[in-house]
């Protein structure tokens, strides 16, 4: 799949929507997308990591090309912790 340029927010959920239709009809083995070069913006990262995230949870391997994109690995990350001034449920 290609993406030909930078998303933005009002076609980043079509996108990622599009990616999970195809991967639905056609169950690959593998999905390799292809971004323009350059850094993607936020509301790329945010259709990739949606992307991935769908991916992951069927088993699919994922690669991105065309920029250089790193997802940390969830198992890596630390929990999730509230910062000061958060509320809390008591």
């Amino acid at each position: 799949m290609t993406i030909h340029r930078d998303l933005d927010f009002t076609n980043r959920a079509a996108v990622a929507l599009q990616i999970e239709s195809l991967v639905a009809a056609h169950r690959p083995d593998e999905v390799v997308l292809e971004l323009p070069t350059g850094v993607p913006g936020p509301a790329t990262l945010s259709a990739l990591a949606r992307a991935q995230r769908m991916l992951r949870s069927l088993d699919v391997a994922f690669t991105v090309t065309g920029a250089e994109v790193h997802f940390p690995d969830a198992r890596d990350q630390a929990p999730a912790r509230l910062d000061s001034g958060a509320r809390r449920r008591r």
